[in-house]
């Protein structure tokens, strides 16, 4: 029985020092010395969320299908703000800066007026805070950029009127911890 047991030994520890295909890794070897690379997918870890009763948990999915509804068009301004800012800077005249920037109005307008007129006034302050997290700087400042003050000025006094501030900020750690949240959501596939 002990030499059975031996044998089961010896063959198991040999079966077990033999390589197979999955144990190949990438190394750098660094004087001497091989340190392994091992690429490995990002893993983010959420706190999970204790509603306190169910018109709390209701709320929160709601809020997560409107972020869902204004997120895409936040992702487009910023993306279009990265490729026209460029080119809107090389330009020397006012004159053709404007021009630009009705012509583009133009086509914004006319590919996403119907969609943009459909957003309720809660959806229009989350797409104004994602615009400020995707372009770091606040619905006022890209408006007085590129539109000059005095339409900076009207569109903050409309936004006033309906109980909205362009000229608020997104703040990722505070007032808006919970829309950071359900965005890094989204940007992973979860949602």
């Amino acid at each position: 029985m002990t030499g059975s047991l031996l044998a089961f030994l010896i063959i198991h520890h040999s079966n077990a020092q033999s390589r197979d295909s999955t144990d190949f890794m990438i190394g750098i070897i660094d004087k001497g010395d091989t340190i392994i690379h091992i690429d490995l997918k990002e893993i983010v870890v959420m706190p999970e969320i204790d509603f306190k009763n169910p018109r709390q948990e209701r709320r929160y999915h709601r809020y997560i299908e409107k972020v869902r509804k204004v997120y895409p068009y936040a992702r487009l301004a910023g993306e279009m703000l990265k490729e026209y800012e460029p080119r809107y800077l090389a330009l020397s005249t006012e004159r053709e800066k404007r021009k630009m920037m009705k012509d583009l109005e133009q086509q914004l307008l006319d590919e996403y007026k119907d969609d943009i007129k459909k957003l309720t006034i809660s959806e229009g302050r989350i797409l104004l805070k994602l615009i400020d997290r995707e372009s770091r700087r606040t619905s006022y400042t890209l408006i007085k950029e590129f539109r000059g003050g005095v339409s900076a000025f009207f569109w903050q006094s409309i936004a006033r009127l309906f109980g909205g501030d362009l000229k608020v900020e997104y703040d990722p750690y505070g007032e808006d911890k919970v829309l950071e949240h359900i965005v890094m959501l989204i940007e992973i596939g979860y949602y």
